[in-house]
């Protein structure tokens, strides 16, 4: 194997000898997951631009390293840094936010997006243009990278338009022989050479495409998502229906680009927020609109009333700082809190001092949700925010004005400023059970966090656990994507608990009812991949060099079941 010090000065002329961090403290911000996951690396690379990366992964494989690449680092389940030290090779980690480019493509139809691009930045360049990308906030966490959504096959909240899926992609594969190949299935004849093609795709040198037939989205979705009586989830990540080179791929092809389709942006929207005790009620609903109506809604979020209340206190600065500066300045100051939370680590003050100084400052301002909104968690527990477009609107509103008033249930079609606080109210909860763990970490062991897609005609949607399990739960927080029946649950386990135990019993329930996990944040290094799952990312990379154990998966050489460390995984 290729000596340590070689390699990184070779590195450091390939990129540049800033953009070659080593030690914990420069690259502690890289290595730690949001949620899950961490682990030593020989180096984080930050090429800026494709050929560099080229260059780089080049080096780092012909000299026996593992590769992890990583975009944004907002994956929740530990997918994008490494897990532990189970490696038998040096581990290389690749970060490609520096690479931003996003070019339009036949007017912005269609976008060619690089690696760091991110759905926020795409949905701010798509916006002039009446056209949105796949998922836009509030189904997606914020500063996701699009390459990241389509990697994992990642859902989202707008639900005509299924997971993130496309057929075109330019990426390199590391063969069986050990050689690493450029792909071009971008539909763009760019040439042969793999350094021009980089060179042109990255300066948004393209020619008109070439003839074909490739997709760049799952159009079959808005018609599969329909069939309320299919004994099957509409959308998980080990769906084989939407395994397909990048798509799904996790991290087991370098991705260098992505061609996808766009979606025009509904002219005029309404927002209905639903309110009951009877989750029949809207079984009822989300049953009928599929399967009856005209226009497919374009999002239905369902929270639950103990996710409602946790978002509302602990949610809240991450609500008021979206509201007052809006989503492409929110990435930066998670960054910056990453930044300070390494230093108060290393000062023995632990990761939390941030978090506990920010709820603290959140209950000096007065409550931010609507009156409307507060009213309608006081009388109901259940609430679904539907938001519809153009002709589904008069739908939507003369079939709810039927329904509603009911003995358990109620409507009301919200303001503008309502609507925009309801979903943006459901979008807090994600992160405000982490805030929760943070501020009661003496009460509490850790979250237990599911993402799971029910079957589409399945009415039993609201889960109810056996006692000895509910026992060592301090709260459940239950939010998702009640369409396209995507649940997240997350549960505050009560200090002592053993959240491994847990969730392996929770994963038991899960089998019984039919269900598929996880549904949209991928295996990462938390979820077992599924034989289908684990057969793909072996066709992808025969060596085991780039993102090994992913869905633990052996992380050794040529998928051996050993690792060399010791242990059997």
């Amino acid at each position: 194997m290729r000596d340590q010090g070689d390699l990184l000065a070779e590195l450091r002329g390939l990129i540049g000898a800033g953009h070659v961090l080593t030690g914990a403290r420069a690259t502690r911000r890289f290595t730690r997951g949001i949620r899950y996951g961490g682990g030593p690396v020989e180096a984080v690379l930050c090429p800026g631009s494709l050929v560099g990366m080229w260059r780089a992964l080049n080096a780092v494989i012909q000299a026996g390293r593992v590769v992890i690449f990583q975009a944004a680092n907002t994956g929740l389940t530990g997918g994008s840094t490494p897990w532990g030290e189970a490696y038998d090779r040096p581990v290389m980690l690749i970060s490609v936010m520096r690479l931003k480019g996003i070019h339009l493509i036949g007017g912005g139809k269609q976008v060619l997006c690089l690696p760091g691009s991110t759905l926020d930045g795409l949905e701010r360049a798509l916006k002039p243009l009446g056209r949105e990308p796949h998922s836009v906030i509030g189904s997606s966490c914020i500063g996701a990278s699009v390459l990241g959504g389509i990697c994992n096959n990642s859902g989202g909240a707008l639900i005509r338009r299924g997971p993130a899926y496309t057929e075109m992609a330019l990426y390199a594969e590391v063969r069986e022989d050990g050689s690493v190949a450029l792909v071009n299935h971008l539909s763009f004849e760019l040439g042969d050479d793999p350094e021009t093609i980089l060179a042109r795709v990255e300066a948004g040198d393209l020619p008109p495409p070439a003839p074909g037939d490739a997709w760049g989205s799952d159009r079959e979705y808005g018609d599969h998502v329909r069939d309320v009586d299919a004994a099957t989830p509409a959308r998980f990540n080990a769906d084989q229906r939407r395994l397909r080179e990048a798509s799904g791929s996790a991290g087991k092809l370098a991705v260098f680009a992505v061609r996808l389709d766009t979606f025009e942006a509904e002219k005029e929207t309404a927002v209905f927020c639903i309110g009951t005790n009877d989750p029949a009620e809207l079984t009822q609903i989300r049953r009928d609109m599929l399967s009856g109506f005209t226009t497919l809604p374009i999002a239905g979020e369902y929270i639950h009333g103990t996710a409602w209340d946790i978002a509302e206190r602990y949610g809240k600065d991450t609500y008021l700082l979206i509201r007052k500066l809006g989503t492409q300045r929110i990435s930066g100051v998670f960054a910056l809190k990453s930044k300070l939370d390494g230093w108060t680590e290393r000062l023995g003050l632990g990761t939390t001092l941030t978090d506990r100084i920010a709820q603290a400052l959140s209950r000096l301002f007065p409550r931010h949700l609507p009156p409307r909104l507060r009213a309608f968690r006081e009388r109901y527990q259940h609430h679904l925010f539907l938001r519809m477009g153009g002709a589904g609107i008069s739908e939507a509103r003369a079939y709810l004005t039927r329904m509603f008033p009911t003995a358990s249930g109620d409507m009301f079609e919200a303001t503008t400023e309502e609507g925009a606080a309801a979903f943006l109210h459901r979008f807090a909860v994600a992160g405000a059970a982490n805030r929760y763990r943070a501020v009661h970490k003496r009460e509490v062991e850790d979250i237990v966090a599911l993402d799971i897609a029910l079957r589409r005609n399945d009415r039993a949607w609201v889960e109810h656990l056996p006692p000895d399990l509910d026992a060592q739960i301090a709260h459940k927080l239950y939010y998702g994507h009640f369409f396209c029946h995507v649940f997240h649950q997350d549960y505050v386990a009560k200090k002592g608990v053993d959240c491994l135990g847990l969730e392996h019993a929770m994963w038991h329930l899960l089998d019984q009812r039919g269900a598929q996990y996880p549904a949209e944040h991928n295996v990462g290094h938390l979820y077992k991949a599924p034989p289908q799952l684990a057969g793909f990312y072996q066709s992808l990379d025969p060596t085991n060099s780039l993102n090994p154990g992913i869905g633990q998966t052996p992380t050794a050489r040529n998928w051996q079941t050993g690792c060399g460390c010791g242990k059997t995984h």
